[in-house]
């Protein structure tokens, strides 16, 4: 991947993909093909295509999808499989059809199982029942590494799925009921904050742990797995197990390799904000997963760690919000 190279980043506009873009302006790439949803809607395959056949790019950032916390994913479980298996299977054919070298998929760590070893490694994926309250979002993330890989497996290509562990950051959805926590938290704590109230309810018990990447890491992530040599890209994308007899998907955890729980989280974020009040939690609402921590090992062999601790980076995350809330 040269500085000349066409680059297609699919929801450049997201938290991951407007990270992504960020990461390769600052390394030098000047050809990144950019379109809106207005301009073109991914879940449309015959425009998808024509945009493919028009602009010929060589790499895709897959990042576009819908997504939400729990209660957007409670609420809307139709339209997160619906849309989602839409736009990739729109994506992937065309980039294979346009002859696209490497593509990567963006997906979530929700693809594995709701008691998953901890921390969870690639090979875990399909070993158990999923989290009821994402199931939608997951299946559809699951069926599109395995569109990945059975597209590497007929026809050669070279696709390769990075699974995210929560992300945090830069261009982040702080809307009141279909953001994810860490948003959520921050735009709480802030009006709260404002309000002069004396406390705030979290979600749940507190006790659940989650892990969280800042986008940028993500996106330097992203950058480098798809700009690393033949030689070090192609054990990657695992094999063909009817030849191998190995479970081996093109699949690489995307994490910080540590977590905290959701109490620890709600203070760090209580003391970034700058809020004085207590935190109350309420149990009556669904915790979620008990934990989600990525095993890691694959990606730092590969020669990448990430590098923003947690707390730096919700200094950084409250000071865009803080700007934009006025």
């Amino acid at each position: 991947m040269t500085p000349n190279s066409r680059i297609y980043v699919a929801g450049h506009r997201g938290l991951v993909g407007s990270a992504i873009v960020r990461r390769l302006r600052a390394a030098g790439h000047t050809k990144l093909l950019l379109r809106t949803h207005a301009e073109l809607d991914l879940t449309d395959a015959q425009a998808t295509e024509a945009f493919f056949k028009a602009e010929q790019p060589e790499y895709v950032f897959l990042a576009a999808a819908k997504v939400g916390g729990i209660v957007a994913n409670n609420s809307y479980p139709a339209e997160f499989i619906r849309d989602n298996l839409a736009i990739q299977t729109s994506v992937i054919h065309a980039a294979w059809r346009a002859g696209v070298r490497r593509l990567l998929f963006l997906g979530s760590s929700c693809i594995y199982p709701k008691l998953a070893p901890q921390p969870m490694p690639e090979s875990c994926l399909l070993s158990g029942p999923l989290e009821p309250t994402n199931r939608p979002y997951a299946l559809a993330k699951i069926a599109g590494i395995e569109m990945c890989w059975s597209y590497n497996r007929q026809y050669g290509t070279r696709y390769l799925a990075a699974m995210p562990t929560n992300l945090y950051g830069p261009s982040d959805n702080y809307h009141p009921t279909n953001s994810h926590v860490i948003p959520a938290l921050i735009r709480k704590f802030h009006e709260a904050k404002q309000r002069g109230e004396a406390n705030v309810t979290v979600w749940g018990s507190g006790t659940p742990r989650r892990e969280f990447l800042y986008s940028d890491d993500m996106a330097d992530a992203c950058v480098y797995l798809m700009a690393l040599s033949d030689e070090r890209y192609a054990p990657l994308l695992g094999s063909d197990e009817s030849v191998s007899g190995r479970f081996e998907p093109p699949l690489v955890n995307v994490g910080v390799g540590e977590d905290v729980t959701i109490a620890e989280l709600a203070e760090l974020v209580r003391r970034v904000v700058g809020f004085e009040g207590s935190i109350e939690y309420d149990s009556s609402k669904p915790d979620g997963t008990p934990r989600k921590l990525m095993d890691v090992a694959r990606l730092q062999a590969a020669g990448w760690t990430a590098r923003t601790a947690l707390e730096d980076g919700l200094r950084k995350a409250y000071a865009e919000f803080a700007s934009q809330a006025g």
